[in-house]
């Protein structure tokens, strides 16, 4: 990231933010993140997304997986991913900074009929198969224009109408065509394999309290029980029983903080039957039983949020 455009970032979340949390703006999908110092790991459900950080730098845990991210690096995720993530490097005086702005992944089709028309042939278009749906890079300087642009926006709010959905043009078409663009691209590709394991997270998110058969779920998007078990995990990191359990227990915990359901109507309510079996999973998964792990989540919220409503998903 050249350094007159990183600081024209930092510049622009340092002034609209304010004070630390996660904040919402004015232009649809665009959520800007502050943080002075490090946190305790969050779970997460990561959308389709562009995150970049200008100052700082977070870890992401998906399935087995850590990606740690910084300054000039940005984070692409094509698929609905539930993941933990943590800021890890923050302090007052340099403050963790970053965006993150939601992909339509509706509008690509139709970028990729016309690069294959025109800029780009459909060969050139094509990729290797089941790429991980999470990946991070070094931003280029175009696409670094470009995001600097979209923030810039939040500015000048009168021009949003006109100018973000040419902002947003060329933030997909620098994604789609870029060094990892072949993720966006087969997840947009209606017969590919990507694109059917986006059905089936799609579904599981949907019916995620329910018993999970695989061969059912395979049939529901026309795939082979050891064909979704395979592309499945290597575009998640995870079996789809192990995305299905992530998507529980977050929605679990979400249930216990935002609704202050206890542990076992939480649990029973995405779909365990045993009580016991629930609080071992949650503990093997956030680190602490139910009750504990609210209770220190609570804490810090009032300790660091006071005041910051938000708990935005990506950045």
């Amino acid at each position: 990231m050249r350094q007159t455009a990183r600081q024209d970032m930092i510049d622009v979340i340092a002034r609209i933010t304010g004070k630390d949390g996660d904040h919402r703006t004015a232009i649809p999908g665009l959520s800007i993140h502050r943080h002075s110092g490090d946190a305790q790991a969050n779970c997460a459900a990561y959308k389709p997304s562009l995150a970049v950080i200008v100052q700082g730098a977070k870890r992401v845990v998906l399935g087995d997986e850590t990606l740690i991210y910084g300054a000039s690096d940005y984070l692409l995720t094509s698929i609905d991913l539930p993941v933990l993530s943590q800021v890890c490097k923050a302090s007052v005086e340099e403050p963790y900074l970053s965006f993150a702005y939601q992909i339509d992944t509706a509008k690509i089709p139709a970028l990729l009929d016309f690069l294959a028309q025109g800029p780009l042939s459909a060969a050139a278009l094509s990729a290797p198969a089941s790429p991980r749906g999470m990946t991070v890079s070094k931003i280029t300087p175009d696409l670094e224009d470009a995001a600097l642009r979209l923030l810039r926006l939040l500015d000048r709010p009168d021009d949003i109408p006109a100018l973000l959905p040419l902002v947003e043009q060329e933030i997909l078409y620098r994604l789609v065509t870029g060094p990892h663009g072949h993720r966006l691209r087969q997840m947009a590709t209606a017969e590919s394999q990507p694109h059917q394991v986006g059905r089936a997270v799609a579904w599981l998110k949907e019916h995620y309290s329910r018993p999970l058969r695989i061969d059912d779920l395979a049939s529901r998007v026309s795939m082979s029980v050891s064909s979704l078990h395979h592309h499945f995990k290597a575009i998640t990191a995870m079996s789809p029983l192990q995305y299905q359990k992530q998507l529980r227990l977050q929605e679990a915990r979400r249930l216990m903080l935002e609704e202050s359901l206890d542990a076992g109507d939480a649990g029973h309510q995405v779909g365990y039957e045993s009580q016991s079996h629930f609080s071992r999973e949650y503990a093997r998964h956030f680190g602490e039983p139910p009750m504990r792990d609210i209770g220190r989540v609570r804490r810090t919220l009032v300790e660091r949020f006071a005041g910051e409503p938000e708990m935005l998903s990506e950045g």
